[in-house]
């Protein structure tokens, strides 16, 4: 068989269980590259099997039961040579010059690659007289079984012995047992109980009364010392029985050695690969390789560090090791093949039995410590004289009536688990084995690993009083939102954040209230409804699922198909979910007319809206690396716009104050130099965080920036319920925090593990682990899965941590459709997500050159002049707009109407500019300038509105950018003070608007004369009729009939200019530095007494001796001052850190 060429030709040989395991392993992670054609050489008769689960062949005596994998699957993967197969073949020599093998049929087979998993043979004492007697055997392989069947066969009747009380000696026993052809079995073991090599004397002695009990003789400490015969010689003979080395004798008609095995290195040897002299093997460095180029050596042919290993499961990490480094090391750091786990846990004899991590440390001493305990056992002092300090403590349970024995071995503090053992009851080793492989500190006390844990009530809000706040923005607490639902004022989320407005400022409360009423439906017996809004009687993922079933793509046809009235525009909540729903599933882009009017605020205009009405800019910076090339751009442009700039905490650069007007320039210069959006104003993905993993760290343990930068690039623009950040660190120090991200990859030796739900927003979570040391090629399938079916099913607006925490089944659920595709679906999801990452462009560029959408950029709508609408004032050397005004505008705007002195019709634009409004789910809106004033201007649904352009709340200039909406009946909503919240987030989605005070008129669902629009900075809903607000009584607008003539052009009736202008101009109402709620202090803000304090006058010069507490320049009387007026305490504590010199620093 000649080379291929074309692929690297894989040949291994040994088709056991470690030579299929790493089969497996390699077809698995081939399958992307297709890299290697595999062949495999086996010497026995069979595929590979279970030659653990030798003792069930007694059932079926059915060969093909015992296979790992069945015939049909080899064929399955023989096409295309991805795996040609040999069996009943031995291979006889290796040239390792030719790089061939020869078998003993004459057959030749060339390698690029040698793979040497030949196992072990069992040990026969050819050192005991009539060893080789009819009717002595071995335990090792289906051959060694069916002899021993047929020679069993001719001896009913009889008795039949083991040698060798281990785990293999136990096997052997219960096969002779299961024979049922001997009326009694022996076995004999030289030890003083059974299975010492894994358990203690108290342990091994429970086995031994547990195999007994099975109708088993056990024989301890005895040897044999020869083998009787009934021949004249013992080469001739059958056996008749044992003589030990003690004198006695015992009669037998059938031996079963099972002592011990010997790795078969002859192949090896021959081929002059070096091999260990005393214990044999094939000598194999960390990476398993040998002696010799190309060839490597698994499993229990393979001596590492002179230690063979006859247990499966270190030479599973073997197969585990090389096949991740052969297909795997171009993306990630090789692996190393490490000390094994020989933690065991089998069934014997019908009795459970487990040892695990340093079972014998109590015995032996600890191999090794974790680092804490190892630095606490350096500093503990002796018991008494020179007796070291114990460094184990162990945690004993028996019982003796359910035969359950269990030992657990501890650091002496209790805070680390090093290992065990146990008899009877071993349901818990599949959780105690990865504690004692992480060596994370224990977070329970250690008789609860043993006896259990007290069960803890749901983290529902259960304790928390009725008068406890839980909404700080409207001061409502827990009995707001248990009355609403006991009263029946309320029936779903929605209604409750309408009649109590929690949840309508920053959205940070909103899990516990949704648990708290939640819980409060279900006592009652309630249905929880989950509704988008009142227009609809669907959740988001409902609402998802019909639009992606019926193909739906646009707000009129989903209102016809799942509204509650079919003509209806929506509102400021359902809106923005219907139009992330549509980019999720088609990724238009959002600001083309049909998906333009459905846009939440910072979609509207590719960034986020900031206090003055200005624009942040950030640009992708996948994985925060970044060329000196794209710090050059974004340098030269926020200096050439007047742009402050500051480092993101997702590692990228933030260019803030941008005007609407300047956007399109700002990204024409950033996509020529090679930049584009960073989409940090989308519900999408924001960042990938990464550290430098190996690529430069001396720590790192996979590249974490090439894993992040092809991460983000893959699911960049992939829009979703809310925005996604993730995570990659290089190592278990996790310097890129990916376990507080939505997800999050941290490098292993074997791959990496994901997290999953977590950076739960106002209310951290710890991410979960979804799947452990994944190989670097099956990352991106996984969170293909987990990310589309998050899109698919998470509520709206719901961070990945909420919607993991609400997930019926919860990670182990998500493990079920992600991992094991429980659902049939994974197929589908990474379909979905391949169908959107192909689909991906940048909206910036597109924006640039699509002159419909860049005509959108203009601050007024009918001229070209602009206006400033917030001061700026210099901090830290950058501009930025000043605070908040300490109190809203609570003026009567919309009263202004009956108090102009006169009115008159007066054209402001050319109705074409609304041209296709009364097809789009927002209308079209206008900034007006008119003198000094602003107004916006709408033409919905056929109908012209015209308003001021100020919203009240914190003097903002921005309402014609918001949403509108329509009214939908909700219950009549308590009495309640008005807002007095602080600013909110602007990703928070207010509730279904309510229409409160005596002037507001409720109007049916779909009603024209009821639109309102939505102030884009805080949600505070204006009547675009009345110029109520509908969600803070104290709020109002002015409003002015509009209408559209025949002359072209849209008129509005307006007082005269000046008179407008002393009401609502631009300069009265902007927000001036005197009017903020910083600048309460003179000339100092929030921080004037801290500054005061320590003598602070902005960032310290980089010079020798400089001290903390006092700027570069700045006299030391000062500083003195400064600090004689700091409490004693604190002086103490100042002068701690002041440190002194090049350098000097405290010692913490």
């Amino acid at each position: 068989m000649a080379a291929d060429g074309k692929r690297t030709r894989l040949v291994i040989v040994g088709l056991g269980m470690v030579g299929i395991a790493f089969i497996e392993k390699i077809i698995k992670l081939d399958a992307r590259t297709r890299e290697y054609d595999i062949i495999v050489i086996g010497d026995e008769p069979h595929f590979a099997y279970n030659r653990v689960g030798l003792t069930s062949f007694f059932e079926h005596r059915k060969v093909e039961n015992l296979y790992l994998e069945p015939q049909e699957w080899y064929a399955k993967h023989a096409t295309e040579n991805q795996l040609n197969y040999h069996i009943n073949t031995l291979v006889t020599e290796i040239d390792s010059a030719s790089k061939s093998v020869t078998c003993a049929n004459g057959d030749v087979v060339a390698y690029d690659v040698l793979v040497l998993a030949t196992g072990s043979d069992a040990v026969l004492p050819t050192h005991t007289p009539g060893y080789n007697a009819a009717g002595v055997f071995v335990y090792r392989t289906l051959d060694d079984l069916q002899k021993l069947i047929e020679f069993g066969e001719l001896r009913k009747g009889t008795t039949g012995a083991v040698v060798g009380g281990g785990l293999l000696g136990l096997e052997a026993a219960a096969a002779m047992l299961d024979l049922q052809c001997f009326d009694k079995v022996k076995l004999i073991e030289r030890n003083r109980w059974v299975l010492s090599r894994q358990l203690d004397s108290e342990a091994g002695n429970l086995v031994v009364e547990k195999v007994v009990e099975l109708g088993i003789d056990m024989l301890l400490t005895k040897r044999v010392a020869r083998i009787k015969t009934d021949g004249d010689g013992a080469e001739n003979g059958s056996v008749t029985g044992v003589v030990f080395e003690d004198g006695e004798e015992m009669d037998c008609s059938t031996i079963c050695f099972a002592i011990g095995v010997r790795p078969r290195d002859e192949l090896a040897r021959r081929a002059g690969i070096k091999c260990a002299e005393r214990s044999g093997g094939v000598l194999v460095n960390n990476d398993l390789s040998t002696s010799v180029p190309d060839i490597y050596a698994i499993g229990e042919c393979a001596s590492w560090e002179n230690q063979t290993f006859g247990l499966i499961a270190p030479g599973i990490e073997m197969a585990d090791v090389l096949s991740f480094n052969l297909t795997q090391a171009k993306l990630h750091q090789p692996r190393a093949f490490k000390r094994p786990d020989l933690s065991t846990k089998l069934k014997l004899l019908g009795v459970d039995v487990a040892s695990f991590g340093d079972f014998f440390a109590d015995r032996d001493g600890p191999s090794s410590l974790p680092a804490k305990a190892a630095r606490r056992a350096k500093t503990a002092s002796p018991t008494g004289g020179d007796k070291p300090a114990p460094q184990v403590q162990a945690l004993v349970y028996k019982d003796p009536f359910a035969q359950v024995y269990k030992k657990y071995l501890f650091t002496t503090d209790g805070k680390y688990l090093l290992g065990g053992m146990m008899i009877g009851d071993t349901s818990d080793y599949i959780k105690l084995v990865p504690m004692v492989k992480g060596q994370k500190e224990l977070d329970i006390p250690p008789s609860q690993l043993i006896l259990g844990a007290k069960k803890e009530g749901e983290d529902g809000g259960d304790d928390l009083d009725d008068d406890t706040q839980i909404c700080s923005c409207h001061n409502v607490s827990k009995g707001d939102v248990v009355n609403v639902a006991k009263d029946g004022s309320c029936k779903s989320i929605g209604e409750v954040k309408a009649c109590t407005k929690a949840g309508t400022g920053c959205g940070g409360c909103m899990p516990l209230v949704t648990s708290i009423f939640n819980k409060a439906m279900k006592e009652m017996g309630a249905e929880v409804k989950n509704y988008l809004c009142g227009h609809f009687n669907y959740s988001r993922a409902d609402l998802y699922n019909i639009i992606m079933v019926k193909r739906l793509t646009t707000l009129p046809e989903v209102m016809r198909e799942a509204g509650n009235d079919s003509s209806s525009d929506g509102c400021e909540a359902c809106k923005p979910a219907i139009g992330s729903i549509f980019a999720s599933l088609y990724n238009k882009h959002v600001m083309s007319r049909p998906l333009h009017g459905l846009q939440e605020t910072n979609d509207r205009y590719l960034g986020n809206i900031q206090r003055n009405g200005t624009y942040s800019v950030v640009p992708r910076v996948s994985a925060g690396e970044i060329m000196p090339e794209h710090l050059i751009i974004l340098g030269e442009v926020a200096k050439d716009f007047d742009l402050y700039t500051k480092i993101t905490g997702g590692q990228r650069v933030d260019l803030f104050g941008a005007k609407k007007q300047d956007l399109p320039e700002i990204w024409r210069r950033l996509v020529e130099g090679g930049m584009e959006s960073g989409h940090a104003y989308a519900k999408s993905l924001r960042t990938v965080k990464s550290c430098v993993g190996s690529t430069w760290c001396r720590y790192g343990v996979g590249d974490s920036v090439g894993m992040a930068v092809r991460v983000e690039e893959r699911y960049k623009s992939v829009r979703a319920p809310h925005k996604i950040k993730g995570g990659v660190s290089g190592c278990v120090r996790e310097c890129a925090e990916a376990q507080s991200k939505d997800f999050g990859l941290i490098a292993t030796e074997k791959g990496f593990n994901i997290f999953v739900g977590g950076n739960g927003g106002a209310s951290p979570r710890h991410a979960e682990l979804l799947a452990k040391d994944v190989p670097p090629s099956e990352v991106v399938p996984i969170l293909d899965r987990y990310l589309m079916f998050y899109i698919r099913t998470a509520d709206k607006l719901q961070r990945t941590a909420r919607w993991l925490e609400a997930l019926p089944g919860g990670l182990k659920y998500l493990k079920e459709v992600i991992l094991e595709d429980k659902l049939g679906i994974c197929a589908s999801l990474e379909a979905q997500m391949n169908e959107l990452v192909d689909t991906f462009f940048d909206e910036w560029a597109e924006a640039v050159k699509d002159p419909q959408i860049a005509s959108k950029f203009q601050q007024f709508a009918n001229t070209t002049e602009t206006l400033e609408t917030a001061e700026v004032e210099l901090d830290r050397g950058q501009s930025r707009p000043v605070f908040w005004p300490a109190e809203s505008a609570t003026d009567d705007f919309k009263g202004l109407k009956d108090r102009w002195s006169t009115t008159t019709w007066q054209p402001v634009i050319e109705a074409s500019y609304f041209a296709g409004a009364d097809a789009t789910p927002n209308g079209i809106s206008a900034n007006i300038k008119r003198g000094d004033t602003q107004l916006a201007l709408w033409r919905v649904r056929g109908r012209y509105y015209a308003t001021q352009q100020m919203c009240p709340h914190k003097r903002t200039f921005a309402l014609s950018e918001g949403l509108i909406g329509q009214e939908v009946l909700p219950p009549t909503p308590p009495d309640t003070p008005p807002s007095l919240s602080p600013p909110a987030s602007p990703e928070a989605t207010p509730a279904d608007a309510i229409v409160t005070g005596a002037e507001a008129t409720k109007e049916p669902c779909g009603s024209q004369k009821t639109p309102w629009v939505s102030c884009p900075f805080h949600k505070r809903n204006f009547d675009l009729s009345s110029g109520n607000c509908t969600n803070d009584a104290k709020l109002s607008i002015a409003t002015f009939e509009a209408e559209e003539r025949d002359d072209g052009l849209v008129y509005i009736k307006l007082p005269p200019v000046e008179e407008l202008d002393a009401e609502l101009g631009t300069s009265r109402w902007k927000v001036k530095k005197g009017d903020s709620a910083g600048s309460a202090t003179a000339d100092g803000g929030e921080f004037a007494e801290l500054d005061r304090k320590i003598g602070f006058k902005g960032r310290r010069a980089k010079k020798v001796g400089v001290k903390p507490v006092a700027a570069a320049g700045q006299d030391a009387s000062v500083a003195r001052k400064a600090l004689r007026e700091l409490p004693a305490e604190s002086e103490r504590g100042m002068m701690a850190l002041s440190g002194g010199g090049c350098g000097g620093a405290p010692e913490w």
